[in-house]
C-alpha cells in the first residue's frame, strides 16, 4: 500500500462538499487500511458518505455508505479507465438540500478530479 492521495473539498453542490482520495492497493485489507487511514482526520471521519471502488486482481469492490449506487459510479469509471489495483474515495459531507441524479455527476466529477490528478484521465 502506498501513500494515502487527498485532493481535499474539490467541488460544492447547493451546500454539499466532495473531496477525493485515493491510494494504490493491492488487497481488501489494503482498502481497510487506506479507509482507516483517512477516517484518522475528524472531517472525514465525520462525512456523510465515504463511498469507494476498487478493481483488484482477485476482482472489483465497492461500497456505497449510504450513497446508494455511488460505488458503482466509481468502480466503473476505474473500470474504463483500466486503473487496477487502487482505491478510490468520494468523500460528501451533505449540504442539506437532495440533489437527485446530479449527486452521481457530482461522484464522476470528483472521481474524473483524482484520475486526472494522477495522470489516468481520458
Amino acid at each position: 500500500m502506498t501513500a494515502l492521495i487527498r485532493l481535499g473539498v474539490i467541488l460544492t453542490d447547493r451546500g454539499s462538499k466532495y473531496a477525493v482520495s485515493g491510494a494504490a492497493v493491492s488487497t481488501r485489507a489494503d482498502v481497510d487500511a487506506v479507509l482507516q487511514d483517512l477516517k484518522t482526520d475528524k472531517a472525514y471521519a465525520k462525512a456523510t458518505h465515504n463511498t469507494w471502488a476498487a478493481v483488484l486482481l482477485t476482482g472489483a469492490l465497492k461500497a456505497d455508505d449510504g450513497e446508494s449506487g455511488a460505488g458503482m459510479v466509481i468502480l466503473r469509471m476505474l473500470e474504463r479507465a483500466g486503473m487496477e489495483n487502487h482505491v478510490v474515495i468520494v468523500t460528501r459531507w451533505y449540504g442539506g438540500k437532495k440533489l437527485g441524479g446530479d449527486r452521481f455527476r457530482r461522484v464522476q466529477d470528483a472521481t474524473r478530479a483524482y484520475l486526472d490528478h494522477i495522470g489516468k484521465g481520458p
